[in-house]
């Protein structure tokens, strides 16, 4: 149920008993952990869209020049 990203509804949570509650928030926590630091490993990608959403010009048109079409 959590990988579908659905998570898990109130009253199921409320019913678990104490120590899998701890145990299965630990393991959500770990979880999205290890994900954030993959995340970060990705961000040395480079791309021509800016903060502000708009295409970076100078750099499109340079990378442009390098790209053949058939």
């Amino acid at each position: 149920m959590f990988h579908g990203k659905g998570g898990y509804d109130w009253v199921t949570v409320y019913n678990m008993p104490i120590w899998l509650r701890n145990f299965t928030f630990n393991k959500i926590y770990d979880f999205y952990e290890k994900e954030n630091e993959k995340a970060k490993g990705e961000t040395n990608k480079q791309t021509l869209i800016g903060e502000d959403g708009k295409v970076k010009t100078p750099e499109f048109a340079q990378k442009a020049k390098g790209v053949k079409y058939k």
